[in-house]
């Protein structure tokens, strides 16, 4: 089961729409192209070309493998001001000592880049109903334990 908004459904399908509507009439083009050219067992347009529409129909399929395990959750009525998936939160890293803030989202929508973590990231999993204030410890995979202390919640 995946947990997702509203909003990041939106984006997965329209991701969907993309691969189905776009990619695929593209790669169907380049198939065709390379099948005007004859020979097809030392065509390596056509290889390519099919190669790249497997991996597509294999994306295609995971997208709406996704869609169908989907759980849609409003996240505007946190009225107990504790951590769930789509709050943001600015913690503070004791161990390093400094301040961190992150948004947890689902495991398609995560993106370190934009402070986007995982549902089922450590930190995320030690971050879930806990509330400003509150201090986590979070074991890493290399056996190291950090610290954080909740500042806010957003």
């Amino acid at each position: 089961m995946e947990y997702i908004n509203k909003n990041g459904l939106k984006k997965i399908k329209k991701k969907l729409f993309f691969l189905e509507k776009i990619e695929k009439k593209k790669i169907i083009k380049q198939l065709s192209e390379a099948l005007e050219k004859g020979d097809l067992s030392e065509n390596s347009e056509y290889n390519a070309a099919k190669e790249a529409y497997e991996l597509l129909e294999i994306k295609i399929k995971n997208i709406k493998n996704i869609i169908s395990n989907i759980k849609i959750i409003n996240n505007n009525n946190n009225k107990n001001n504790k951590i769930y998936i789509y709050s943001k939160v600015i913690i503070y890293n004791i161990n390093y000592k400094k301040k961190e803030k992150y948004k947890i989202v689902s495991n398609i929508e995560s993106n370190i880049q934009k402070n986007k973590i995982s549902i089922n990231s450590p930190i995320s999993k030690q971050l879930i109903g806990k509330k400003k204030g509150d201090i986590i410890k979070v074991n890493l995979p290399n056996k190291k334990i950090i610290k954080y202390k909740i500042l806010k919640i957003i």
